[in-house]
This record gives C-alpha cells, structure tokens and sequence, in this order.
C-alpha cells in the first residue's frame, strides 16, 4: 500500500462498530508485553476467518475512543522485522502478512496484518486458541474451535443418496409442482420445449435432485412423501409453527417441504393494517406480511439448516411478528455483507439442497434473496429484518408486522428514495438500538432524527404529519434550564421538596426516550447543578435530602 492507502485504510477501521472482532486497537506508547501481542494475533486471525474477512488489524497508536495517540513500540526497524519471527515460532508458523508504519500527523501508528486462519486449522497462541468476544480477548469457544475445524470436510450432508429409497418415496404432486416451477425458470433456455416430454428420471436428474436416478436426501426434503423421512433418520425433516399468545396453536409439516411451506404460510394470521398516510384521507392497507419475504426466510432455513445436529425448524408467531429459528451458525460473511454489499457466497452448507432449491425456483443462491427481504419491507414501510447472530448454534430471523414507530413510517412514505443503508439506520433508532455518533450526526443533518446522542428519535416534522404529536412532545427532551426553573417555582410556592417530591414533580415530564434509571439520574444532575449555583441547598440528609430555596445573598447565577 501506498501512504495514501495506508491513511485511508487506517481511517476505514476507525470508523468501523466497537465490537468488530478481527480488529483490535491499542495505545502501545511504549511497549506491549511478546505474550500479551501473541494472543491477539491467535484471536484475530480466528475471528479473521470465523467472520470471513481477506485478513484481521491489531494497530498500535490509537486509544480506545479511536483517537490518535501515537506509539514509540519497537522504533527500529530491524526490531520491528524480528517480530514476525518472534511470533511465527509460538503459533505453528502463522505471523504477520506484514507490518505498516504510518505517519500520521497526530503520531506514529503501526498496522500489524494478520492472515485469516486457514481452513480447518485454528491458530494457537503457545498451545491455546483465543478469540474475541465484542473487544474482550478471551478463549475460542468450542463452537467456534470445531466450526474451523470442521471447514475441511467436503462431505455434503444434502448430496447423500438414501440406497433404500425409490422413486415411489416422491409425492407425484411435488414433482409435478417442481416441474412446472423448473419450466417457468428455464422458459428461455434451449431445452425449454423439452421439459415436458422428460420422464420423471430424467427431470429429476436434470433438475438436480437425484443423481443417476438415486433419491438424494435433497430430494426426500423437497418432494419426499411424508413417510420418507426415516431414511433421514436421524436427522430431524421437520418445521413446527406455533402460535403464541391469547390464542395458543402449534402444528407440524415435514416433507415435501415445496408444498408444505405453502401450507404453513396459510397458517399465519395475515390480516390487512391500516397506515395514516400524509394528505390522504383514506388509510393505506397493506397485508401485515409480505408472502414474499415470509417464504424466502422459511426457504433459506431450509436450505441452511445444519441437519446434522437433528434440530427442526420452529417458526413462532406472535401478534406483531413472526420468528423462524434454524439450527447452525450463519454461514458465511455477516448479514451486512448482503444488505449492503454485493457479496455472493462462495459455500454453502448444503450445496446440493441449495442448487436443487435454485432449480425448482425456491431461492436464490447469488445472496440478494436478504436485500431483497430488506427492500420488500422498506417498500411496504415497515420495519426491517433482524437477523440475530448472537448464538452459535443457530439463527433466528425476525419479521415485523406492525408499525413500531409511526414517525419512521412516514419518514419512508415522504422520503422513497432513501438510500438503503439511511433506512436501516433509521430502523436501528425506532427500535432504541445505538448507532455510531457519525452515523447519528448524518442522520441529524438530513433533519431526520432528533434528541441528544445516543437517546434519538424522528424528526418533529415528520413525528406531526403522522398525527403523533403527543407522542413527539414526550419524547422531545425540553432544555435543562427548564426544569431547573420548575424545581425552583415549586420551592418558592411550597418551601421545601423531598427528593421523592422532585421525582413527581418531573418524572413524567422528562424525554419518554430515557429509561427510569436514566430519568433519576437527570433529575440528580439538575439537583446537584442548583445545589452548586448556590440557589438551593439541602437542609436535610445526604439519605433523605430535604431541598429548600438558598438565601439570596448566598445565590449566583
């Protein structure tokens, strides 16, 4: 890299979420223990590859806040060249790809590069594997040991053939839907005319479902007859739905997922909402989910469900969303990656079962299938997706069928042409998620979000043309000096005030954004600022304060 790419590329992960993984910052004015720095290297490098990034950062010079302070570590040159070997001769042979001394004008920084680890092989630190927990190091989970571990096995669980199984363990109706669903894909493909004339065998086999006329456990999930599922055995071929809430229900569907997916959407209560639009009498009516987005999520489960940990697919609904919970960890890359980013995966977990799904027109393998999910929901002015990650074991999308907050809705009805990313900032806020302080100072500039970092919430324009203007005024955090002065009237009229009077006074009074906690702890800040400015004091105790107005001579401003 050039100077001008290492200062660019050092700003780039500044500006990068706190509780990025595979990158680390560090003062190291001076020094950092060899140990210490060997450590960081096994846990970067292992998130490196657990979070499918081209390499991990440890950069030295820069404080936690992300400023600049500059670092004097290893000055020489010749020592500085020593510590690839220094690092090489505890893990296994992995160092540093190399090491960037950048001169920024607030100091010196070094960029150490730290490879990914390689596939199936984690790296160890003097004979222990590290990771990254937000930005604490700690041990490499077992998950994540035996996830890298496991990168070398080439066995497709999907692609295995189930001998015992014939062409009479396939429902004919499936097959007849996934040869109408392989036409309609292929309608401009030469063979396109042919496809009706194909025997079963040959369908099947073109439509890559069995192979040489073999019933792969693809093929028993998507067409299988129900019965077929013990030659899966024992993996589990099943999704359960449940119903939660004043109404209780749950029923089972299992093979042949093509139709019974269908079966289980007709389950889910999709009633019509109303939206109040800007200068339209009439509300606009939308379904509470879009059919689209709720199959792709359901589809994707099913294709990268890990069957191997013989788990079913669960989808929970409630009144206001929907859960799809799958067994195994994302699969590659971050949700990011494909909301924002124009990734394609390059593995699958179940490449077969992908391919036959691709096929008979159930998902798409390219990776738009989540922005698309994310883009649907904009469309209709709805909260977008969550995808939490958090749990190694599994993945749980969530998908909203209710305005959470009318003020982000009319934001996306007045302004259509957002860019994604800005949206899904704006969701992050209506869900009282933090977001970075740059992100909130674009926001704020756009004139989209108010309230001070990190309580924010929509603009006051667009909070009243919804007709939410109650509800913008309890979120709308009045200046100090106002209640400063609410404090003050309330001594003159009634002499004195318990903290417990204080709190009734301007509990409900202050920013419905803050939570009570935080509430009280504003309150003790503007009891303590008037405390200082000598215009009241506290007569009683430190446990049981009693406020009165100071004398006046005592007072300033």
């Amino acid at each position: 890299m050039t100077d001008q790419e290492l200062l660019q590329k050092l700003e780039q992960l500044r500006k990068l979420p706190h509780e990025t993984e595979w990158v680390e910052f560090k003062e190291a004015k001076q020094n950092l223990d060899l140990r210490k720095l060997g450590r960081y290297v096994s846990a970067l490098s292992n998130e490196a590859n657990l979070k499918t990034q081209p390499c991990g950062w440890l950069v030295f010079g820069v404080r936690d806040d992300r400023s600049i302070c500059g670092s004097k570590f290893r000055e020489n040159p010749s020592d500085l060249d020593s510590l690839k070997h220094e690092i090489a001769r505890e893990t296994g042979g992995v160092t540093f790809l190399d090491i960037h001394v950048v001169q920024h004008p607030q100091g010196r920084v070094l960029m150490f590069q730290i490879p990914p680890a390689p596939q199936g092989l984690p790296v160890s630190f003097q004979g222990h594997w590290y990771g990254r927990d937000g930005e604490s190091m700690v041990p490499l989970s077992l998950q994540e040991l035996e996830w890298i571990r496991s990168q070398t096995q080439l066995e497709d669980w999907s692609a295995g053939i189930c001998p015992d199984a014939g062409a009479g363990d396939l429902a004919p109706d499936a097959i007849a839907v996934a040869r109408a669903n392989f036409r309609a894909k292929n309608q401009s493909k030469p063979f396109a005319r042919e496809i009706d004339a194909w025997s079963d065998e040959v369908f099947l086999d073109r439509a890559r479902l069995t192979v040489g006329g073999r019933i792969s456990r693809a093929s028993l999930l998507l067409l299988g007859r129900p019965e077929s599922t013990r030659f899966l055995t024992p993996a589990v071929a099943q999704i359960t739905w449940r119903l939660q809430g004043e109404e209780q229900a749950y029923e089972h569907f299992g093979p042949p997922f093509l139709l019974t997916t269908s079966d289980l959407y007709s389950r889910i209560r999709n009633t019509l909402q109303k939206i109040d639009v800007l200068n339209r009498l009439v509300p606009l009516e939308v379904p509470k989910y879009e059919k689209w987005v709720l199959l792709e999520a359901l589809h994707n489960a099913i294709a990268h469900q890990d069957y191997a940990r013989s788990s079913r697919i669960i989808v929970t609904e409630t009144t206001d969303r929907l859960r799809v919970e799958s067994a195994g960890r994302f699969f590659e890359g971050q949700v990011s990656d494909y909301t924002l980013g124009e990734k394609t995966p390059q593995r699958y977990r179940n490449r077969f079962l992908a391919d036959a799904m691709v096929n008979v027109n159930m998902i798409d393998t390219m990776g738009y299938g989540i922005r698309r999910m994310f883009l649907e929901q904009r469309k209709r002015f709805y909260p977008l997706p969550d995808f939490d990650l958090s749990d190694p074991d599994k993945v749980i999308v969530t998908i909203h069928g209710k305005v959470i907050d009318p003020s982000y809705t009319a934001t996306l009805i007045q302004h259509q042409d957002l860019p994604l990313d800005t949206v899904i900032l704006l969701d992050q806020v209506q869900k009282r998620r933090p977001i970075e302080r740059e992100d909130a100072r674009r926001l704020r500039r756009q004139k989209l979000v108010e309230g001070r970092y990190p309580n924010l919430f929509v603009a006051a324009h667009i909070a009243s043309a919804t007709g939410e203007k109650a509800q913008y005024i309890k979120n709308r955090a009045f200046d100090d000096a106002h209640y400063r002065q609410m404090i003050m009237e309330y001594l003159r009229k009634y002499q004195c005030a318990s903290r417990q009077d204080v709190d009734a006074l301007l509990l409900d009074k202050l920013s419905d954004i803050l939570s009570d906690d935080q509430k009280r702890s504003k309150i003790h800040n503007l009891l303590h600022t008037l405390v200082r400015r000598k215009l009241i004091r506290n007569q009683g105790s430190r446990r049981f304060p009693s406020y009165v107005l100071a004398p006046p001579e005592s007072s300033r401003e």
